[in-house]
C-alpha cells in the first residue's frame, strides 16, 4: 500500500470515529432528553439505536487491523491506530451506557417524578461536554485540552455522591419511593460511567501525541 493511499484510510479512520462520536453523543443526549421531558418514543429510540452503533464499532475496527496489517506503520501511525481502536471500544461503551439509560427511564415513566431533577441534568452537561472534548482533542492532536477533560471527571463524581445522598434520604423517609429512587441512582451511574469513557479517550490522546501513559498517574496527568 503506497503512503498516499495509508494517508487517506488513516483521514477516512478518523471521519468515522467522529461519526460514531457524534451519533452516541447524541444517543446520550436523547436519553436524558426523554428522561426530562417524559417522552417513552424518545427512549424507545435510544434503545432501538444500538444496532447502528454497534456495526459501526465493527467497521472501525476492521479498518483499523487492515491499516495494521497492510503497511507498517511509523510511531506515531501506530500510536493513532492503536488509540482509535480503544477509542472507538469507549464510543461503543457510551453507547450502551445510553440505552441503559432509557431503559431505565422506561421503567420509571409509568410513576409519576419523584423530584425535580437538577443535579442528572447537569451531569449530563458535563459527561457530554467531556466526550465532545476528548474527540477534539483526538482530532487536533491537543493533550492540553485532553488534560482539561480529566480535570473535570472529580466534578461528576461528586454530582453522582450528592444525587445518591439526596435519593437515599428519600428511600429512607419512603419505601414506596425506593423503585423510582434505585432508577434515578442508575442513570446518574451511567453518566459517571459516560464521564469515564470520556476521560479515557482523553489519556488515549495523551499517549498518541506524547507517548506518554497516564492511566495510573491521573493527579500528574492533570497538572
Amino acid at each position: 500500500m503506497e503512503r498516499h493511499h495509508f494517508e487517506e484510510d488513516l483521514k477516512t479512520l478518523k471521519q468515522r470515529l467522529l461519526h460514531m462520536g457524534a451519533l452516541v453523543e447524541e444517543r446520550a443526549h436523547q436519553a436524558i432528553l426523554s428522561l426530562i421531558e417524559r417522552r417513552q418514543e424518545v427512549a424507545e429510540k435510544v434503545i432501538d439505536g444500538d444496532r447502528e452503533v454497534n456495526d459501526l464499532q465493527i467497521e472501525i475496527d476492521d479498518r483499523c487491523v487492515k491499516l495494521l496489517a497492510l503497511q507498517q506503520p511509523m510511531a506515531t501511525d501506530l500510536r493513532l491506530i492503536t488509540s482509535a481502536m480503544k477509542i472507538n471500544d469507549d464510543l461503543e461503551r457510551i453507547g450502551d451506557q445510553a440505552v441503559n439509560i432509557a431503559e431505565n427511564v422506561v421503567k420509571l415513566l409509568p410513576n409519576p417524578p419523584l423530584r425535580p431533577l437538577i443535579d442528572i441534568p447537569r451531569m449530563a452537561e458535563l459527561a457530554e461536554a467531556m466526550t465532545r472534548d476528548a474527540l477534539d482533542a483526538f482530532v487536533k492532536r491537543d493533550p492540553e485540552l485532553a488534560r482539561s477533560v480529566l480535570r473535570r471527571d472529580d466534578e461528576v463524581d461528586q454530582l453522582k455522591d450528592q444525587v445518591f445522598r439526596v435519593l437515599l434520604t428519600y428511600m429512607m423517609a419512603d419505601p414506596g419511593t425506593i423503585e423510582r429512587a434505585l432508577g434515578l441512582i442508575l442513570i446518574s451511574r451511567n453518566l459517571e460511567r459516560i464521564a469515564d469513557h470520556a476521560t479515557n479517550i482523553a489519556e488515549d490522546v495523551i499517549f498518541m501525541v506524547e507517548a506518554k501513559d497516564v492511566r495510573h498517574h491521573h493527579e500528574e496527568a492533570k497538572a
